[in-house]
């Protein structure tokens, strides 16, 4: 898809830079839907914006065919849900939040058409993305969904965002019947509701990023000072809603691991989570006890992985985040949560 000229335009107009020099190409969006690019500019106060432009079929492509068969009405409803909740979290929450994210610097939504101007990551030193890490580049991941879930914390009530998911993550039960439906691990399949409720209703609630992956973090360069401290931003907030923190945790360990870790090492890596959200939870909000959401949490990682699994294997039986390890984790969970 050509973004039309007349985007460029008014992306000029409203922003207050001079004029484009250039468009480079980021990438299409899903089945066709739109196009990422960066926009190069003279003027105004950026060197460059990102242009999320977005067009929205009545009805799914049949041409489109998704690589695993699982190109169905629902999917499509779902994906076109997904960015009208990345317009409302762009539009009411990006510019709030204290984790590092794209600012928006406009949005406009009219029929089936959606276009959103966010700041560009790379201008503010955001300018590596890995598609594998070291240790420190993951500390610094993990320390970002701990001040993001620190933010938006709640106590013994759930998290009603509004134009966010109710429940957010991309592989959240009720938005997945599909995958359930044919999923053949029958223990896993029975225990679905109740490790659903379990995550939905633990005691503390915040927003989940929903799609924590290693792709969707962006870095700043890594230094040769020891002293120094890599940092994150995120991006991709189409699955953004309501939940507990540890979806977002073993989301981006399942993207990280190669699964052949120490023990002590994931363990390492739940430390300085736990460490900072009791930091960010200290400073945003003293009332809540950052110990108790430690010891209410920790059980959930296991269950959190099983949620997970409970998607994979239904969606992919033979992916390679289904190994013995994410097998003994939802294991772990369903005798956790039979003693329940």
């Amino acid at each position: 898809m050509n973004i039309p000229e007349c985007i460029f335009e008014k992306v000029v107009r409203t922003i207050g830079v001079e004029r484009v020099k250039n468009v480079e190409h980021i990438q299409s969006l899903w089945s066709g839907y739109g196009e990422l690019v960066r926009l190069h500019v003279d003027g105004g106060n950026t060197s460059s914006v990102i242009v999320k432009y977005i067009v929205l079929p009545a009805i799914n492509p049949d041409s489109q065919l998704h690589p695993r068969g699982w190109n169905t009405s629902r999917s499509h409803q779902r994906k076109l849900d997904s960015y009208l909740v990345e317009v409302n979290w762009y539009r009411e929450y990006a510019n709030l939040c204290q984790a590092p994210v794209p600012k928006c610097l406009m949005v406009e939504q009219k029929e089936n058409e959606i276009l959103l101007v966010l700041e560009d990551l790379a201008t503010m030193g955001y300018n590596e993305v890995h598609k594998h890490v070291e240790s420190p580049a993951v500390l610094a991941c993990l320390r970002w969904l701990a001040q993001f879930h620190a933010q938006f914390m709640s106590c013994r009530q759930a998290i009603k965002p509004q134009g966010l998911w109710p429940t957010g993550t991309y592989w959240h039960l009720a938005t997945r019947p599909d995958e359930l439906a044919v999923l053949e691990d029958l223990p896993l399949k029975a225990a679905a509701g109740k490790i659903d409720t379990t995550l939905a209703c633990c005691k503390y609630q915040t927003l989940v990023h929903g799609d924590a992956k290693l792709a969707n973090f962006c870095f700043t360069p890594e230094s040769n000072d020891p002293a120094s401290v890599i940092s994150v931003a995120a991006v991709d907030f189409q699955y953004v809603g309501g939940g507990c923190g540890m979806k977002d945790v073993c989301l981006l360990l399942s993207s990280v691991l190669d699964f052949n870790e120490s023990e002590s090492q994931i363990q390492a890596y739940l430390d300085e989570y736990f460490a900072t959200l009791k930091q960010f939870l200290f400073e945003y909000h003293p009332n809540i006890d950052g110990d108790d959401v430690e010891q209410q949490w920790r059980p959930l990682y296991s269950v959190a992985w099983a949620d997970f699994q409970r998607f994979v294997k239904g969606w992919c039986p033979d992916h390679w985040k289904i190994n013995p390890y994410t097998e003994q984790l939802t294991d772990t969970a369903l005798r956790w949560l039979a003693k329940e």
